[in-house]
């Protein structure tokens, strides 16, 4: 006859045999725990990585493929290769959101653009908050010439009183500031410049460049076609980011400027079309190793 004790006794050893936080379904607590947090992430960036979860959690990549499976299969995150982001192909994160997404990282990345631009250039600089960050790192150049159809960027660069800024015509884009339509085109396209700046929403695996909003990246397109040298800004999140609008290909840029190396398929994509590489130092001085 089994007694009242032993039944307590049985049950005390199998609840010290099961992971604190586990529940009757087998799902862990601390699994739960983190599956938020990566949703809170891809809500907030748009895109991440399936390393930068790794690293971030300090987990196997295996273990974020199974989180996104996961959270892919709850609806609103989408699992693609190399990462996880929002389901919408077509509509991009809030403007306020994007300028304090990875702030840090487009500061990082905006100095290293800087230092690639000599005085006295002439230079186009596109729509997005890492051109904007790049237009702060550059306040202390001398007797630039910039085109821009960004009000954000004028106004930035208007502190220096040596820059001559040029705004291009067209619709205001309220969200952000940016100029847009086929007045912008045609006004671009009257000049030739030196440097083309540019960001992107997303980068595909395979090189493709893309974007959410087809009136900007005909803009975008127009600095691409008009610049001697093309510098494309872009964090990490932006590898693996699907986006709707096709822009072109990274082999028709000069040099991707980013925090961190990108995945190996897109990095021998880069390598094959050589365009330069250049990934900011860490707060250590290090190139971040990926």
């Amino acid at each position: 006859m089994v007694s009242e004790r032993d039944v307590q006794s049985e049950t005390a050893v199998k609840e010290q045999q099961t992971p604190a936080g586990n529940n009757t379904n087998g799902k862990s607590g601390p699994a739960r725990d983190r599956q938020a947090r990566i949703r809170q992430m891809i809500q907030a960036k748009g895109f991440v990585t399936i390393d930068h979860l790794a690293r971030e959690f300090a987990v196997t990549p295996q273990t974020i493929r199974r989180d996104i499976t996961t959270l892919s299969a709850q609806g609103g995150i989408h699992r693609y290769h190399g990462g996880a982001g929002l389901s919408s192909t077509s509509e991009n994160v809030d403007y306020n959101q994007r300028k304090v997404i990875c702030q840090s990282e487009k500061q990082r990345i905006a100095r290293m653009v800087a230092a690639k631009i000599p005085d006295r250039a002439s230079l186009f600089i596109n729509i997005g908050t890492t051109t904007e960050q790049i237009a702060k790192a550059l306040c202390n150049h001398a007797r630039l010439r910039v085109i821009t159809n960004n009000l954000n960027v004028a106004s930035i660069l208007s502190r220096n009183k040596n820059f001559e800024i040029i705004v291009a015509g067209g619709l205001v884009r309220h969200r952000d500031c940016g100029i847009i339509g086929p007045l912008t085109i045609d006004f671009i396209q009257q000049f030739r410049v030196d440097y083309g700046i540019i960001g992107i929403s997303g980068i595909d695996l395979d090189g493709t460049l893309l974007d959410f909003d087809y009136r900007e990246v005909r803009a975008a397109r127009a600095i691409l076609d008009n610049s001697r040298r093309v510098f494309l800004a872009a964090d990490h999140t932006k590898f693996g980011r699907n986006a709707m609008v096709r822009l072109g290909d990274i082999g028709e840029i000069d040099a991707l400027f980013t925090d961190e190396p990108p995945p190996a398929a897109l990095a021998e994509i880069i390598a094959a079309r050589e365009v330069e590489l250049c990934v900011a130092p860490n707060r250590a001085g290090l190139a971040d190793a990926g």
